[in-house]
Formats: structure tokens, sequence, C-alpha cells
């Protein structure tokens, strides 16, 4: 179909365009190369069915935002498609040879699915350019008080704008090229039937014109694609590549909240945590190229939902736009996110969550925490006191080891030195010890492992805090010794199976003390006291009027390890009519105490995580707000006690231990 002249016009515009585009990608590769770890590239062959799924049918985007997705879907698939619709537009541009009309079914097929997805292309596009450059939902924009990058405030906006007008100009063009050839034969295609359609607009028109057309139109469509090549891994576009990198290579994980393990036995240690983006993990530099921009991470933010300066997005979209202006990856941190932000995060685990291309920003947040804490003793002053407590007697409430079982003062809870073989070893952890609220829920198991005769021991004086706030707010030093302590006491008790009233202790003996020897089965007491329901061994007066209420998922529970049917069936177990809130399970909304927060003010915004999710809890109707963790018990007491409220909270355990029979 080209002259002679166009071909070589072509050509050397495509090698021209590779070449540019080829610096652009070296120039990507060295900057992720700069960071730490190395690559498990056998985890491909391992993922590769989850792969195939999470890319091809967009598995991830679709959790969010519907409708938004629905029409991502059109165009992501449409480009699937073209991948074979292209190369068969240049062969045929090249040789005359139209490759799509000689493949038989398969290739009727194909012009089909060209067909369509053609039209389902111009049209999300189009869709969604209206939404973001008209409609411009807040969702789609940081804060003026979030620091970002100021190249981004119109960049973001402009780097749309380009890849809006590639997408439209390459297919638009694609599709009346097509319209101008079957108007000039005059002829129609049953296997494109929208194309024609239009075609009979231009039937009888100068034969000259349409080829004309034809030519003109192969230029808009396939030159815009090697016309945007070069700009390509500068822009948002490029999450084409590095999402299905991120899926495919990300370090494997217990949960999304499993740190990375740092012995500091080992004296050769010289850097803690993230000082300078080149301290982040390879994989950590990889997010801020596979991030699509869709600030989906900060709409579900606990900080920035309630007015905070933090905002995942911004985190990594500065990454970007640093590495894309001429950066180098020794900035240091707190230049693309104040202290004041990475003090704010309550490590919930929302923004990893959600993320349809597999970031991690909370991941750099506690990475910085880490240097912060370790490196400049750079942290919130109210955390000093809890610091203490765990350096000291153990727990953050800093309350005597000899005080440790004064919560089962009256009551017959075994030690496991009264019982040494027992089948279940209840982790009771230092709230349900030491917080006079949280002991209710440690009393109320209690009574229900006493009903159900289970054959249990707890720890006594000898348990000690898992470490995770200390973890959390970056003090890996005083996590090691807990973590390493508490192991040795396990190990030496071997326990069959361990119980836990708090996510957050069932976090990190579950999930990051395998990292020190230690592997043990540990479950929930939502999900033990199903299995004694389960089991006959406790059955519950089920005479008195159903109770109203809306059960609060934990993060460290749903979010981190995605158990959230137990609570609800132990609830339902007990005559209790749930009424769910509308972020529920994995998409709960935060109580605000996770990440070390519970021993620390929140950082100014324009309003309280706390009290934004009993609000929500409020607006159910509900008379009782369940949970199945201690922070967030305190923080849900707290926030009605603000509000003068009768709404009660209790744990799932005091709901169920008063109804026993």
């Amino acid at each position: 179909m080209l002259t002679l002249v166009e071909k070589i016009l072509f050509v050397i515009g495509t090698l021209a365009s590779l070449y540019y585009t080829y610096l652009g990608v070296m120039k990507i590769v060295g900057h992720i190369g700069s960071g730490q770890g190395k690559v498990n590239w056998s985890l491909i062959q391992k993922r590769i069915g989850e792969l195939i799924v999470k890319v091809g049918l967009f598995q991830p985007v679709f959790r969010f935002r519907f409708w938004t997705s629905v029409l991502h879907a059109m165009i992501g698939w449409g480009f699937l498609s073209f991948l074979l619709i292209n190369l068969g537009d240049l062969i045929y541009a090249f040789t005359g040879f139209k490759m799509l009309e000689h493949l038989g079914l398969f290739g009727d097929a194909y012009r089909l699915l060209a067909d369509i997805f053609n039209v389902l292309i111009i049209f999300g596009m189009v869709a969604m350019a209206v939404r973001r450059f008209i409609f411009r939902p807040a969702i789609l924009f940081v804060r003026d008080s979030t620091l970002l990058n100021p190249a981004a405030r119109k960049g973001i906006m402009r780097d749309s704008a380009i890849v809006a007008g590639f997408i439209f100009i390459h297919n638009a063009s694609r599709y009346l090229s097509e319209s101008f050839a079957l108007a000039l034969e005059n002829k129609t295609d049953v296997w494109q039937p929208t194309i024609s359609a239009v075609s009979k607009l231009f039937v009888g028109a100068n034969p000259v014109a349409l080829t004309v057309g034809i030519h003109l139109a192969f230029w808009l469509s396939v030159g815009a694609v090697v016309a945007f090549l070069p700009y390509f891994p500068y822009s948002k576009h490029i999450h084409l590549f590095f999402a299905p990198i991120n899926f495919a290579l990300k370090p494997e994980r217990k949960s999304i909240g499993q740190l990375s393990y740092i012995n500091l036995d080992d004296q050769t240690i010289e850097q803690f945590g993230a000082a300078k983006m080149k301290d982040l993990g390879w994989e950590q530099i990889l997010d801020s190229y596979a991030c699509i921009m869709c600030l989906r991470c900060q709409e579900v933010c606990p900080a920035y939902n309630t007015g905070k300066i933090l905002s995942p997005a911004a985190l990594e979209i500065n990454k970007r736009y640093h590495l894309n202006h001429g950066g180098a990856t020794d900035v240091a941190m707190t230049e693309l996110i104040p202290a004041e932000a990475v003090w704010a995060c309550t490590s919930c685990g929302a923004c990893v969550d959600i993320c349809p291309v597999g970031n991690e920003p909370m991941r750099d947040i506690l990475d910085i925490r880490r240097n912060l804490a370790m490196m400049e003793s750079e942290f919130p002053k109210q955390l000093e006191s809890a610091f203490k407590g765990m350096e000291r007697n153990m727990n953050p409430w800093n309350i005597s080891q000899a005080d440790r079982m004064k919560w089962a003062d009256g009551m017959k809870v075994p030690t496991v030195e009264q019982n040494p073989e027992p089948e279940i070893l209840w982790w009771v952890g230092c709230a349900p010890a030491t917080d006079v609220r949280a002991q209710k829920t440690a009393q109320a198991f209690a009574k229900i492992l006493e009903a159900a005769g289970v054959n249990y021991a707890v720890l006594g004086k000898s348990e000690s805090c898992t470490g995770d706030s200390a973890r959390r707010a970056g003090r890996e030093d005083i996590f090691f010794g807990l973590a390493s302590q508490n192991v040795e006491i396990l190990n030496e008790v071997a326990p069959k199976r361990i119980v836990t009233t708090c996510p957050h202790c069932l976090h990190t003996i579950k999930n990051e003390y395998p990292a020190f020897g230690g592997n043990y089965e540990v479950i929930h007491h939502t999900q033990l006291i199903n299995e004694l329901v389960g089991a006959g061994k406790i059955s519950m007066n089920l005479d008195s009027d159903n109770m109203k209420v809306t059960f609060h998922d934990p993060c460290y529970l749903g979010r981190h390890n995605k158990i959230t049917d137990a609570p609800r069936e132990a609830l339902k177990s007990a005559g209790a009519l749930t009424i769910e809130m509308p972020r529920n399970s994995e998409k709960s909304f935060c109580c605000g105490a996770g990440g070390a927060q519970m021993w620390k003010e929140e950082e100014e915004g324009s309003g309280r995580v706390n009290e934004a999710r009993f609000a929500e809890a409020k607006s159910t109707g509900a008379d009782t707000i369940a949970v199945g963790c201690p922070f967030c018990l305190t923080m849900m007491v707290d926030a009605g006690k603000n509000e003068d409220s009768k709404i009660q909270v209790k744990d799932v355990a005091e709901i169920v231990a008063e109804r026993l029979k």
C-alpha cells in the first residue's frame, strides 16, 4: 500500500523512534537496578496462572470504581487485541498482503473482534477524557496541602491528555482507514459490521481522495505509535509493561503487611531503613513506574480521608517525576514525602490491597520510619513512653510483668507451668493483660474456653509484647529483642496451636516470627469460637431479642490476614443480626490505632480516623459495634465517648460469652 518513499520514511522514523525509546528504557532499568535486593526470576513460573488472570481479565482493577473499571477494560482489552491488528496493518502497508483476510475463520473472528474493540476503545477513551477533563472529580487530584512534585501538578493532566489523544488518534484513524478501503472497493465485510456501515458514507467519493485518505489514516494511526514510543517510558502508559512485571516478580510475602527480616546480630549492618531512594528495594523503585496515577490508594487511605497530608499516591508520583526529570536515586526520601506524612500512616494496608498494579507504598513509609527512628532518632516524642515500656517491662503500657496475670484473678486460667501440654496455647496479648477495658475481652474468652472444656494454657508472666508496635514505628531493635525472646520461649513450649484475641499478635507470630525460626499455627479467637460451636461444645441462649450489630473488621485481621467470615459467623451463632457498614471485610476502614498510632497523637487534619469510622458504624442503625481487636475496641470506645453515644462497643467474645447457656 505504501509507496517506496513512504516505506523509506517510515523505516527511518521507526529506527529513530526505537533508538530514543531504548535510551528511555535503559534509564529506567538503571534506576530500578540501583535498588536493594535481587530478582527471583523463578517466581514467574510459579505465578504464571495468576498473572494471566490478573493481566488478561484486569481483575485487580474491578475491585473498585466499577464503571470506570469497565471503561478501562474496554481500552485495555482493545489494546491487547490490537497487537495482532497493528501487525497485520504493517504487513499490508509494506507488502499489500491482508493477513487477517487469509487466516480463515480465525481471521474472520479477529476482524470482528477488531471492529468491536475499535468502537469500544474510542468510546471508552472519550468517556474517560470527559470524566478527567470536564467533570474533574476530586478523587483524581491531590490536595494542595499534600507534597506533590510541582511538575506533577500540571504534568499528570498533560500526560493524560497526550495518552488520551494518542489512543483516540490511533484508533479513530485506523477505523477510518478501514472504512475508506471498503468504500473504495464498494463492498461490505460482514465481519466488520460497524466499519462497513460507516464506509457507506464514503461510497462514490473520489477514488484519489479515498486513496490519499487511506495513506493519511495509516500515517496518523501507525505513525502515532511510532511518534509516541520515545515518550512512552516517561508516561503513565508505561504501566502496561511494569504492572505485569510487578505481579510476576514482587518478592513473596506471607501477607501484605509482612516486613523484611533484619538480622541485628549482624554487626556489619550500617544502614537501617530508607534514607534515600536507592535504599529501597528494587521492586519499590519499580512501583513508581508501575503506578497508573489513578489515586485509588489515596482514596482509601484513612490518613488522607481525614485531612492529613499523607497521600500514598503522591509518594509514588513524586518518585516517578523525580526520576523522569533527571533526578538520581540518591535523593533523600524526606524530599519525596515529609516526615509528618510518614508518621501519619496507620499501616492499615489499604493502599497495598487496592492498588490495581501491585504497588506497596506502605512498605516505603515503614522503611523510612526505620531510618528515622534507628538512624536519626527522629520520631514523635509520644512514642518514647511505649518504647521504654517495651524495653523495660516487655509491654507498651509499661506495666510490670509481675502483674501480667492480674486480669485472671478469681478465674481458673491455667499457665503452661500448670498444664505443660495444652491443645491450645492462648497468647493473651499486652492489651487484654494490662488495659482495663480490654481485660473484659480476655475474661469473656476465658469463660468461653472453660464452658467448652478446652485444654488450654497461657504463658502468664513469661509472655511479652510481640513487638508489633515497635516494628511499625521503625524501632527494629526493640522488635528484634522481643521477637527473639518470644520465639525461644514458644519453641520450648512447642504449642500445637496458638489462639489470640489480637490481630496484631496473630499477624506478627504467624507471618513475621518464621524469620526468627518460629513456625506456628496461629488462629484468631473468633475462628476457635466457630470451631467450638460447630463441635457442639458450646451453645447459646438465643431466646432474647436479636441485637443489631455492625462488625468493624480490624485491618490486621481482614485485610492483612484475610479473616473476614469467622467473626460474622461467631456473631450469627450468638443470634446477632449483623448489619454491614459500606466499607467492610477486606475493604474495611481503619480504626486509626495501627502502625503505632495507638501510642501517639494523630497528625493535624480535618478529623480523626476513629471518629470517621464510628460515624460510619452509627449510620447503619446498629445498637452495638462488634470488634475483634483490642486496639479497635479502645478507638471505638473513645470515639463513642466523644460523641456521648449510646452505641455499645464490644468484642465478639464478650457478645458470645453473654449468651452462653
